[in-house]
């Protein structure tokens, strides 16, 4: 089931200085098949993604400072990855995590990529041999995500993992299942010491009658805690998901940062930024309800920052039907969101200060670019 491995990485943080984090909600081709024309599919996927990472490697204004960068599930075809890690590695900032959503391949051509990373992925290489060695499931589909660090010496590692939960075609007798992940990488960074990791989608909510996915990183971060006196940071959830508000995860959120049964002091200053597809997607789906809605990437910290609620014209901020959480909440447009991540230590009782700002928002042009929303009367911004 979902085992956690501690992956030791060289990230020269600012120390005692909150982070920066953008969300690239940016729409989703869903991929079928017999599609008409996929080449042309793949392309624009491609463009699209392509002129976010070329918008963060110019880096203007503040965007120079950027420590995460976050894609949703699915959103990067597997044939330009190549082309993903070379502009990430030639053009991007030392200090720089990008989080990769990652179109299916098969399971002997995810191994294949597994291998040619094989040094830092060493564990999940080892749990898919074993994972063969006891059924015949080298064409099953992976649905697999990328975490790329450009360590503070200006080297690139990339982390592999494949998405464990499920997906709703299992449910019939005559569709293929897919395979499932069983090794989650927990970054600990140093010298600065942020720790973090990624999920995809409903690994954040999936259980069996055994054990929880979140359960279990709950378990690591207070470990983590008692052991060393750190946290688990950050988790960001990378989905495309038409449902992002769903019960269940609000379900999951509520126990989370709850603390109803015993306290998580591993998880109590944990940021989560769920970063999904937007509404656009809709489009691509054969079949789709009013309650598909796709979008609404948010950011949740812990009741106790006591954020108070206000709407928006591009975002609000909410506490999630009553949650003990403070919610940043987007709206479902493509938009690219840069904020801020705070350290748990920067908060003072003392100080009415926002833990949370949105330093600025960007919106697709028609030449296939992104230009900043203006700070001007009306508009989201002029209410930081």
């Amino acid at each position: 089931m979902f085992q956690i491995v501690d992956k030791t990485v060289t990230l020269a943080f600012p120390r005692g200085h909150h982070l920066h984090c953008m969300v690239s909600q940016i729409p989703n081709q869903i991929r079928f098949a017999g599609e008409k024309d996929p080449h042309a599919i793949t392309a624009d996927k491609w463009a699209q993604l392509q002129s976010v990472l070329q918008l963060v490697a110019a880096g203007e204004g503040n965007l120079k400072n950027l420590h995460f960068l976050l894609f949703p599930e699915a959103t990067l075809p597997c044939r330009h990855l190549d082309d993903a890690l070379q502009l990430i590695d030639t053009t991007f900032s030392n200090n720089t995590v990008t989080m990769l959503g990652m179109e299916h391949m098969k399971l002997h051509q995810f191994k294949t990529v597994v291998k040619r990373f094989g040094d830092d992925n060493a564990e999940l290489l080892q749990s898919i041999i074993n994972d063969q060695d006891s059924a015949d499931i080298d064409n099953l589909l992976v649905n697999w995500a990328v975490v790329t660090i450009k360590e503070s010496h200006g080297r690139l590692r990339v982390f592999l993992q494949a998405k464990s939960h499920p997906f709703a075609g299992e449910e019939s007798l005559d569709e293929r299942d897919l395979y499932h992940g069983k090794i989650f990488p927990l970054f600990l960074s140093q010298p600065t010491g942020f720790n973090f990791m990624a999920m995809i989608c409903f690994d954040y909510i999936y259980r069996t009658i055994y054990q929880s996915n979140i359960n279990t990183v709950i378990q690591r971060a207070n470990e983590l805690f008692f052991s060393t006196r750190q946290h688990l940071d950050f988790l960001a959830v990378l989905e495309c998901n038409p449902k992002p508000e769903h019960a269940t995860f609000r379900d999951v959120l509520n126990g989370f940062y709850g603390e109803y049964l015993a306290a998580a002091p591993g998880v109590r200053e944990t940021i989560t930024v769920f970063c999904n597809s937007s509404h656009r997607t809709r489009e691509s789906l054969p079949k789709v309800s009013d309650n598909d809605t796709f979008g609404y990437s948010s950011v949740v910290i812990n009741k106790t920052h006591k954020m108070a609620t206000r709407k928006m014209v591009e975002f609000s901020i909410d506490h999630f039907s009553n949650l003990p959480v403070c919610r940043l909440r987007f709206s479902a447009a493509d938009r690219l969101y840069y904020f801020n991540l705070p350290v748990f230590h920067e908060f003072d009782p003392r100080t009415t200060r926002m833990p949370l700002k949105v330093h600025s928002i960007f919106e697709p042009t028609a030449q296939n670019g992104w230009q900043r929303i203006n700070s001007c009367p009306g508009t989201a911004l002029s209410h930081l």
